[in-house]
């Protein structure tokens, strides 16, 4: 590495600009690894950062159920999953190819959704929805539940933005807005058609609820809370996503660096409608299923957060943000990368699926001049839901030939 760096020093002659950037990132490469050495250490009371050179694996939890709601940051989460699974060899249920990136969402999840040749699992995150038994079927006995949820208001919008199209009860809408689906809503929502679940407690219909259950049986609401409860170990929340990473490494036994993200499957400005006090409160009373989970949930994370040792939490958060500042500077030579439009980026592998024309989804681009290692790192951070999703597929496959091949006579 250090040879590199001198020989890229010399090249500079030829090139400035792009030896400086080059320079700078490898700078970074060299820096990333020591990060934990540089940074103040924590308390010898608090949690570990970093495993010792060495340790096995199986102090590491690996078997896995993320189930991802819609439209609050899951793909982010799902992206820190795949890259654990990738690292560490283990296998990702993922749907069979008819199905994309989807197990046969919006059904109710059945294993006849999931792909040969990737049984048997340890971990499950592409898009589902809940079926308990289903999933206990597939999945290892210790398999530890996590899932997210996002303050309905915001949820809503991007639901209503990003399913436009695909929703009947959302493309009716006269003038595509927001403000008027909510002064009649029961006008516009039809409750039969097969995606009325994008505009009525999204977050509920995720989680196998009744999301057309009345809002005035308050024990069913209730009662849904704490069948949650049961059983998910974290529900995680959008608003506090560093700090939900954080219970999540404590939960997983996980180091820091395997939490490291860069924002994926995120809007352009101009595809997000602003939201008054007023629309706030009418996205809570239309989706109140989705309010009570939320408030409820959002409750527990902060007790589960104000269990930790303050200061533990302080510096590790501190660590965790510096570390990915780090990251993106190793990845990209600037500390807050620009996100591009689909038009901006020129690997068609980094790329994000486009769900309308009004809805513009953005990604990133790496530098030219990234170093071989250091791009393969990168592109795993930056790669979209679908094209990582074929990626571990293609790579389950090759395993499951192989496995194949080896049993012959």
């Amino acid at each position: 590495m250090y040879r590199l760096l001198f020989k890229v020093l010399v090249m500079g002659r030829e090139n400035l600009k792009k030896t400086l950037l080059l320079t700078v990132i490898i700078v970074c490469v060299l820096l990333l690894d020591r990060t934990y050495r540089m940074l103040e250490p924590l308390p010898p009371s608090c949690p570990t950062l970093q495993s010792q050179p060495g340790s096995p694996l199986r102090n590491k939890h690996t078997n896995i159920v993320f189930l991802k709601t819609h439209k609050t940051s899951g793909t982010t989460i799902q992206n820190i999953l795949f890259r654990f699974a990738d690292h560490h060899n283990l296998t990702v249920a993922l749907p069979k190819q008819n199905y994309v990136n989807l197990f046969g969402y919006p059904r109710s999840f059945s294993n006849q959704f999931v792909h040969p040749h990737t049984l048997p699992a340890n971990i499950i995150c592409n898009v589902l929805r809940f079926n308990k038994t289903e999933l206990q079927r597939l999945m290892p006995r210790d398999a530890i539940y996590v899932t997210i949820m996002r303050e309905p208001g915001a949820m809503f919008e991007s639901s209503f933005s990003f399913f436009n199209l695909l929703c009947e009860s959302f493309s009716q809408v006269p003038d595509g807005s927001i403000k008027t689906f909510l002064e009649e809503p029961q006008r516009y929502y039809k409750p039969d058609e097969p995606n009325s679940m994008f505009a009525h407690n999204l977050m509920t219909f995720d989680l196998g609820g009744d999301h057309n259950h009345p809002a005035t049986d308050v024990a069913y609401a209730h009662a849904f809370v704490a069948e949650m409860e049961q059983i998910y170990s974290l529900v995680m929340i959008s608003e506090y996503f560093d700090e939900s990473l954080i219970l999540l490494r404590h939960l997983l036994s996980w180091d820091l660096d395997d939490i490291l993200y860069l924002e994926l499957n995120m809007r352009t400005a101009s595809s997000k409608q602003s939201l008054t006090l007023g629309l706030n409160e009418k996205i809570r009373a239309w989706n109140s299923l989705d309010a009570h989970l939320y408030d409820h949930f959002n409750t527990s994370l902060w007790r589960k957060l104000n269990a930790l040792d303050p200061l533990c939490l302080e510096k590790e958060l501190e660590l965790f943000r510096r570390a990915r500042e780090k990251l993106m500077m190793t990845c990209f030579g600037v500390q807050k990368p620009r996100l591009l439009s689909p038009e901006e980026i020129k690997n068609a592998d980094l790329r994000p699926w486009q769900p309308n024309k009004k809805t513009v989804i953005k990604g990133y681009d790496l530098p030219k001049e990234l170093p071989e290692s250091t791009r393969k790192y990168c592109l795993k951070f930056t790669m979209p839901e679908i094209q990582y999703t074929n990626r571990l597929l293609h790579l389950e496959s090759l395993r499951h030939q192989q496995r194949n091949s080896n049993t012959l006579p």
